[in-house]
């Protein structure tokens, strides 16, 4: 089974017993999806979830650079360091994740760290900057 199939039937396992709430019963398996992607990513990449609020509010998670961390077993990065890679908002199954890259939430996270990803697990939307250093949709899946 690929990471994929593996993140669906998560989300599936979860969905079916009627008890999640809709946004954080579902974080395991998108970390566990991020980070099995990660691994395989040159440098590495690590999620974080429940990033510390430093101005902008809380990211549900941050996406972090090997050389973020000082060890490679450590479960927090280095003190002071933004996620390298850009955060995470999610969203529950319902929202429409293209209507909420441009809410003040997500547009907080990204004058913070540049590059949001906006996600309700099944639909995902890369937000960065263009050429003038404006918000961009880069991609959408």
């Amino acid at each position: 089974m690929n990471v994929v199939e593996t993140y669906l039937r998560h989300l599936g396992e979860v969905h079916s017993t009627g008890g999640g709430v809709s946004e954080e019963s579902y974080y395991a398996a998108l970390e566990n999806l991020l980070n099995d992607i990660g691994r395989k990513l040159k440098p590495r990449v690590r999620a974080v979830h429940e990033l510390k609020n430093i101005g902008a509010g809380e990211p549900d998670f941050g996406l972090y650079t090997a050389n973020q961390f000082q060890r490679s077993k450590d479960v927090r990065p280095i003190q002071g360091q933004l996620p390298e890679r850009g955060v995470i908002e999610c969203k529950g199954w319902s929202d429409d994740s293209l209507a909420r890259t441009k809410s003040a939430q997500v547009t907080k996270y990204w004058k913070q760290y540049g590059i949001v990803i906006v996600t309700n697990y099944r639909d995902f939307v890369l937000i960065g900057r263009n050429g003038n250093g404006k918000p961009v949709r880069l991609e959408s899946h």
